[in-house]
């Protein structure tokens, strides 16, 4: 079933050039970008985006480090693409990830894991619509 997910390329991962080599792991697993653009989350977009996590002890860390330089969303598309993202992102802990995922080969922590990925198709629907215009999400 095609369906679409989210994706935000972490500023620990532009910091470091790694827009493309992420970019590349994305098409060459089947999936295809059809939004996508590099901003600067303001912290009210980010505390906006990350409110489901608000009362958590590390909501106000997560926020910092989202506002900490350049972000890349993107709004991916293919057969089962929400489990395809997670599979190819691997494990949030870097250190529990399996080889060759993004997540083992590029993150420096579990905080600065180089990407995030909607969790469920009907999540990656309001994130995709927190980011994106339905004029900008070309198919």
């Amino acid at each position: 079933m095609t369906e679409r997910t989210f994706s935000i390329i972490k500023p620990d991962a532009t910091r470091r050039n790694l827009t493309g080599k992420i970019i590349d792991r994305l098409e060459t697993s089947g999936l295809r970008i059809v939004a996508q653009k590099r901003m600067w989350l303001s912290q009210k977009q980010a505390e906006g985006f990350y409110a489901v996590h608000k009362e958590r002890p590390f909501f106000h860390d997560l926020v910092k480090f989202m506002t900490s330089g350049p972000v890349v969303v993107q709004v991916l598309e293919g057969a089962n693409a929400v489990a395809k993202y997670r599979e190819i992102m691997g494990a949030t802990d870097p250190k529990k990830a399996n080889p060759g995922t993004i997540r083992k080969d590029f993150a420096e922590s579990i905080e600065a894991n180089s990407v995030h990925g909607s969790d469920s198709a009907e999540n990656a629907a309001i994130e995709i619509r927190y980011f994106f215009a339905d004029t900008e999400v070309v198919g």
